[in-house]
């Protein structure tokens, strides 16, 4: 029989007490953490594809992002102008054992990324049990579609934010007498923050729809903000890539239609729960 800490759903389940939920919580971690280390064996193992293929791939003139991008140039008519000449990228180690770790900080990411629906559906084992089950029946799927837009957003951080920084820190100089010579370590210190960072980006609707159904967010509050957060998404773009219009409208757009589903997601429970609106009025 299934237990539960506060026993909302009415469905018999027995009700644990604070040191057993800690303990359950205990174990919800280790299996998790037991998912990552295999993944990132996986990754350990076939370091060298990972490293060479994928960590340095946007570093790559012939990473695919470039290559689809030239293409691109040439269907529309406009020659060789988003076709990359090459990227001026050096690195370096500075640390006797820089390199030796960071293989680890790559095999824990990879694990990470590649173990990341498995942990996402323990920790919703370990909060299902509280849910009601009407609550339960809305949020069926919660695992695929956390799943399918973590994993989107590492994708969009990986093929268009990574190669556009990558690309333009590489070229950006504030005299030709400086020559930019980076570190291996900051180099995968950025593509890991890009890649995780959109990833939970990406999350957004589903905050977004968490708050709406406790009644801290509402579809008109986003409405209201809406030019704000226009302008705060157009300011992330124009910092994380290159000065060029194009490179901006491929990070802004997706971004600015993350918040516009988050608007419909949030207009939808809404309407299902209309007290909604009123509910943090009456909690002040």
């Amino acid at each position: 029989m299934a237990k539960s800490l506060f026993n909302r759903g009415g469905n018999g389940a027995v009700e644990m007490s604070f040191v057993d939920h800690l303990e359950a919580l205990r174990w919800h971690i280790m299996r998790s953490l037991v998912a990552i280390l295999v993944g990132a064996i996986v990754v350990f193992i076939y370091m060298d594809f990972f490293f060479g293929q994928v960590v340095m791939g946007p570093a790559n003139k012939d990473f695919i992002t470039y290559r689809a991008l030239c293409s691109f140039s040439h269907m529309i008519g406009m020659g060789d102008a988003l076709c990359l000449a090459d990227i001026n990228l050096k690195l370096i180690s500075t640390e006797m054992s820089s390199q030796f770790m960071m293989s680890f900080t790559i095999a824990f990411v990879g694990g990470l990324v590649i173990a990341f629906p498995y942990v996402f559906w323990e920790f919703w084992r370990f909060v299902k049990p509280a849910l009601t089950d009407k609550e339960i029946r809305k949020t069926g799927g919660m695992i695929f579609w956390v799943s399918l837009l973590f994993f989107s957003g590492v994708a969009f951080g990986y093929f268009l934010l990574a190669p556009y920084t990558v690309n333009f820190f590489a070229a950006y100089t504030l005299s030709p007498m400086i020559q930019n010579t980076f570190t291996i370590s900051d180099y995968i210190d950025n593509i890991v923050s890009l890649v995780l960072g959109t990833g939970l980006v990406f999350q957004l609707p589903l905050v977004v729809y968490f708050l709406a159904k406790i009644g801290l967010v509402t579809a008109e509050f986003l409405r209201t903000y809406r030019k704000f957060a226009v302008v705060v998404i157009l300011v992330i773009a124009a910092v994380i890539t290159p000065p060029d219009v194009l490179s901006q409208l491929i990070v802004t757009i997706p971004l600015w239609l993350l918040y516009e589903i988050s608007i419909s997601i949030a207009a939808r429970v809404n309407r299902e729960d209309p007290m909604i609106d009123k509910k943090p009025a009456e909690w002040s």
